[in-house]
């Protein structure tokens, strides 16, 4: 377990203008617009305070350096171009030596290995421009089996300083590894960092599985598995390989789950006498309430950050479409209107947006829109991609995209919400269905 230490820096820094000249206010990116040129930063190579941590220095340095970048926020400059050299975490910084190679931002760090083997790492960011601290050094401590969650902890506080924006670099991706040829796939639940590295396993191959979603505490993992021949809802914790059943009905097809915030609740599809219906579970009781009894296929329910609506699609309009109704059942008001189909709503964790899967013209689309249908805005668009999920912070998506012919196979990616910085997660093996964590406590 990684601990927030303590403060480093006990004067909050003013940040600087965007640029010497013209720059009037706090260093800070908008990310939200469809054109950004990424900001000079400097990590430099984090000091190692013992011999002892002089590869974890190394290390950390590293993924600290590859979050920024992989943003497509920020452009590293290469430690061959510096002109000063950190030769302290405590020496006082040449400002007039990082300006000089444009950089606006300097990350500075520090880590220590004990004789008990736990890792002491701490940093401080300063805004180039101004001469001044940009927020207080933090320091984390961990073992050395978590340097790369203390890693991502940095670099998210860079991240939120510069961007204003919510953290997202410590967390976890739970997902379907896929193996074998395109009419013979084997699938098994598998759960990795953001970046695609630490993959763990939850289940074997031995029967197919779909649709992971993460508890709001992500301690727990909902699925549908195809094990007694037709689908079946089942819950497994983070760490165990032993799933349970939920309990519901074992001759109709149960499928496409996800919790409510409060954890306690599990909204579901279950297809039972031709007709496929919204039903909501309470875990602790037992007690199933139906949600919808349309003549039609409602699924891909998933809850509002409050707890309060539902979205999920529904043909009940004569095509595929998106509808909210409230969690309790009610009237559904469908929110799409555009040409196409569309399905597998995501409701942001911010609450502003809803993300979905857009069929159109023999293209598939990721897209979101806002609550009520409207700003709808396409970000991708390839022979097959499907399936969003959100990162914590509510800015970033990622999908499975699947290549066409017969050696086709899905792989992981990514795009912010502003359709910049589309590009693939490193899984290493083909990958589909991501469901993405709330940030690691």
């Amino acid at each position: 377990m990684i601990k927030f230490c303590l403060s480093l820096i006990l004067a909050l820094g003013l940040a600087a203008p965007l640029t010497a000249q013209e720059r009037s206010g706090p260093l800070r990116i908008e990310i939200t617009e469809g054109v950004i040129e990424p900001v000079p930063i400097a990590v430099a190579p984090f000091l190692a305070e013992n011999a002892a941590a002089s590869d974890f220095a190394r290390r950390i340095t590293d993924v600290v350096a590859a979050d920024l970048i992989g943003t497509g926020l920020f452009r590293n400059i290469p430690e061959s171009a510096y002109i000063s050299r950190v030769s302290g975490f405590d020496a006082p910084v040449a400002y007039a030596d990082w300006r000089a190679i444009n950089a606006e931002a300097l990350v500075v760090g520090a880590v220590t290995l004990s004789s008990d083997n736990r890792l002491l790492v701490k940093f401080r960011l300063f805004d180039v421009f101004s001469g001044a601290p940009l927020g207080e050094g933090l320091q984390f401590a961990g073992s050395t089996g978590s340097w790369r969650r203390v890693a991502h902890k940095v670099a998210d506080q860079v991240y939120a300083r510069i961007t204003g924006e919510s953290a997202y670099f410590d967390s976890r991706v739970v997902y379907v590894e896929t193996t074998g040829p395109k009419n013979a796939r084997q699938r098994r639940l598998s759960i990795m960092d953001y970046d695609g590295a630490n993959v763990q396993y939850l289940s074997d191959a031995s029967s197919i599985v779909l649709a992971p979603r993460f508890s709001p505490t992500g301690d727990r993992v909902l699925f549908t598995s195809y094990e007694s021949g037709f689908p079946q809802i089942y819950e497994i914790a983070v760490g165990a390989t032993q799933k349970r059943a939920l309990g519901l009905d074992t001759d109709s097809m149960t499928f496409a789950p996800r919790y409510a915030p409060d954890g306690r609740r599990v909204v579901y599809s279950e297809a039972k006498g031709g007709n496929t219906d919204l039903y909501l579970l309470d875990l602790q009781s037992g007690k199933r309430n139906r949600l919808t009894s349309a003549p039609s296929i409602e699924t891909a329910p998933d809850f509002s950050p409050d707890g309060s609506q539902i979205v999920f699609e529904s043909d009940r309009s004569g095509g595929q479409q998106l509808y909210i109704m409230p969690a309790s059942g009610g009237e559904p008001k469908r929110i799409s209107f555009g040409q196409g189909r569309y399905g597998t709503p995501v409701w942001s964790p911010r609450g502003d947006y809803i993300a979905f899967t857009k069929q159109n013209a023999g293209r598939f689309h990721i897209g979101v829109m806002r609550t009520d249908g409207s700003a709808e805005r396409l970000l991708t668009a390839s022979f097959l991609d499907e399936g969003p999920t959100w990162a914590p912070n509510g800015r970033v998506l990622m999908f499975t995209r699947e290549t066409a012919g017969s050696d086709g196979e899905p792989a992981l990616f990514s795009v912010d919400i502003s359709g910049r910085n589309l590009k693939r997660v490193a899984t290493g093996t083909a990958a589909s269905d991501p469901a993405w964590s709330p940030l690691l406590p």
